[in-house]
């Protein structure tokens, strides 16, 4: 086998393929652009070369440089990941060119199959099913127009690029009105995804299914298929769920559906692993049609890899060296459920847009049956630049019940604080009464059964939780003296820390917190009361003048508009002062000036927030014993005031 392997690739798929490297005894050697010099995968290489600037087309999908990098380290072999250079023919026939092993399809293969047109065609001519449309080269927008001008009946149809995957180029028309405007779309977004806006139409399936099959082949003519997997939880056509075995595959369909899969990679000279999809009708499980071949390792491997037991990179390695397969097709075993999620910086608030930021606080979960192929650590910088996948979390049991429910439990222990992410999102989908059933289609998501918000009762407690934990940060170092207490008691009742707080993209909300630590009472709004101290356990950290609070998956953002403290304990004897250490930004009175209760008298800025002192009675401010830009400690004299009473 080959000694040094490069990874054209990043992320937890770049940590997937060094691991089972590392226990190969091969070589490792990571490429990285500008923007990932200090990502983990970086750092677990045996040897890591810059590629160049952050943007992809610069670094990872630049063939010229991933192969000046493979010269560079010395590699021998060039493992492409998933995306980016994966499914290149042209990219697979350089590295031959170059002596370089590529551990993947040969490009003959990947020239076929990669192409949908030709695929489809491929399959037909060996009695696999595919949906009535219209496929050929070369497709014109009038050829499409004409196809359904002359039989309007053809609609629904899906409108897909014939190059690439991933969801992307693909458009449903419904309506003959709305069909220029889907196809200029789809090309337009071929071409920018694949450099090629061929298209293709066939019968849409309202409610359908999407089933896939793994494949291994070797070069000594051996072909066998790993299972099925169910992929129907999607979003905008992009997996979002994905088990094995499907749920709805009985021995009957997959017996067939196999082996049309195999019957395909044998036809198209295929090597290595890959993945043939198929859509399956929700309604009738019996009636499928084949969709595409993927040429590469597939995103979703790990459940195939959890219910075989096999590791399909190493068994990738093993084939591009030349060995024939280690085992026939009655030698694979399969054993219980596994099932995936895709977690995800995506802003569910905001229509699932991509999110950047930093990582402040992760942690991964852990326990019986559980996986994390993750890409990511604390303080990773998530940026613009690449896909939005962060990690995977991936749970194992004996049947599907076990599985969804150690999953649930996994995703409950997992902590993602600094940017938004899709991971309560995906709590609550595995969790719908539908999807725990196993009764699933590909437009459940897009239809809003699954709620994309947690629910306000979880955000109030993150909230409630946010206020005492500021109470008790602007309390810290106090002495115990409740006279000096920022949150405690005068003569003429309890002071409360007053702010005004905003979640991400909300409007201020004016909050107060009573009390001492661990029994604080936190009123939001104008009575609305509550005690501090949820039942979850809130993991909290700040970042970029937000404060994030997680309790499992969901996190939410809060960040203080502005805090103002009514007086202090020594007020009504005559004097304010600084509830904390920090320094004055603004006098806001005069000696000899008249004030109102709840008047600022001064601002200082502590703990990099500022804070509002005002008057805790109607007086009148004898003098004024601090300036502009003076540093203060706790307990200092700001202003005198008139003694009350």
């Amino acid at each position: 086998m080959d000694t040094s392997v490069l990874v054209a690739n990043r992320g937890e798929i770049a940590l997937r393929v060094m691991r089972t490297l590392r226990r190969l005894g091969i070589r490792s050697i990571a490429v990285y652009s500008d923007a990932d010099a200090a990502a983990p995968h970086v750092r677990a290489a045996d040897t890591a070369v810059r590629l160049g600037p952050a943007p992809a087309a610069e670094s990872y999908l630049s063939a010229e440089r991933v192969l000046a990098a493979a010269a560079e380290s010395g590699a021998t072999a060039i493992h492409p990941g998933y995306g980016f250079l994966s499914e290149d023919a042209d990219f697979a026939a350089a590295c031959e060119a170059a002596g370089l092993t590529f551990i993947g399809p040969p490009p003959a293969a990947t020239r076929l199959l990669g192409d949908k047109v030709a695929a489809k065609l491929l399959a037909a001519e060996h009695g696999v099913p595919v949906l009535p449309g219209l496929q050929k080269p070369g497709l014109t927008d009038e050829e499409i127009s004409a196809f359904v001008a002359e039989d309007p009946g053809r609609l629904p149809l899906m409108i897909k690029a014939a190059a690439g995957g991933g969801g992307r180029g693909m458009r449903i028309v419904r309506d003959p009105a709305a069909l220029a405007d889907g196809l200029a779309a789809a090309r337009r977004e071929a071409l920018a995804g694949f450099g090629d806006d061929s298209l293709l139409v066939e019968r849409y399936v309202e409610r359908a299914r999407h089933v896939e099959v793994q494949i291994i082949a070797d070069s000594h003519g051996n072909v066998v298929h790993l299972g099925e997997r169910e992929c129907s939880l999607q979003r905008r056509h992009q997996k979002v769920v994905e088990e094995s075995p499907s749920p709805v595959v009985t021995p009957e369909i997959r017996e067939p559906l196999c082996a049309a899969a195999v019957e395909l990679a044998r036809a198209a000279g295929y090597v290595g692993a890959g993945t043939a999809e198929f859509l399956v009708s929700a309604d009738d499980p019996t009636e499928w049609f084949f969709l595409e071949v993927n040429a590469r390792l597939q995103v979703e491997h790990p459940v195939t890899e959890l219910v075989t037991g096999l590791d399909l990179v190493e068994q990738q390695l093993l084939v591009a060296a030349g060995a024939p397969l280690a085992f026939t097709q009655d030698e694979v075993t399969f054993d219980g459920h596994a099932i995936e999620v895709r977690v995800c910086a995506e802003d569910p608030a905001a229509d699932f847009l991509p999110a950047t930021g930093e990582l402040v606080a992760y942690r991964e979960p852990e326990g019986e049956g559980i996986r994390v192929d993750s890409g990511v650590e604390a303080g990773t910088q998530v940026t613009p630049f690449y896909d939005s996948l962060l990690l995977k979390v991936i749970a194992h049991g004996a049947d599907r019940e076990a599985a969804v429910e150690r999953l649930d439990l996994a995703l409950g222990d997992l902590r993602l604080l600094g940017l938004p992410t899709n991971g309560g999102f995906l709590r609550r989908l595995i969790n719908l009464d539908r999807v725990r059933a196993g009764d699933i289609d590909t437009g459940l998501i897009d239809r809003g059964e699954a709620e994309v918000l947690p629910p306000a009762s979880q955000e109030r407690e993150a909230l409630v939780a946010f206020a005492a934990a500021q109470s008790r940060e602007l309390r810290a170092g106090e002495d115990d003296d409740p006279w000096r207490a920022l949150v405690g008691f005068r003569l003429d009742g309890p002071v409360p820390l007053k702010l005004e707080v905003a979640s991400r993209g909300g409007d201020p909300v004016p909050v107060s917190v009573a009390g001492g630590p661990g029994e604080e009472t936190v009123t939001i709004g104008a009575d609305e009361a509550f005690t501090a101290g949820p039942a979850w356990a809130w993991e909290i950290a700040s970042s970029g003048g937000e404060t994030w609070l997680a309790a499992g998956p969901e996190a939410f953002a809060f960040r203080v508009v502005e805090p103002v403290v009514e007086g202090n304990a020594t007020a009504a004897q005559g004097t304010l002062e600084a509830p904390m250490p920090g320094t004055v930004l603004e006098l806001r009175v005069a000696p000899g000036e008249s004030v109102v209760e709840g008047q600022v008298l001064v601002v200082i800025e502590s703990m990099k927030m500022e804070m509002s002192l005002t008057a805790p009675v109607e007086t009148t401010v004898i003098d004024v014993l601090v300036a502009a830009g003076d540093g203060v400690k706790q307990g200092q004299s700001l202003v005198e005031l008139e003694p009350v009473g």
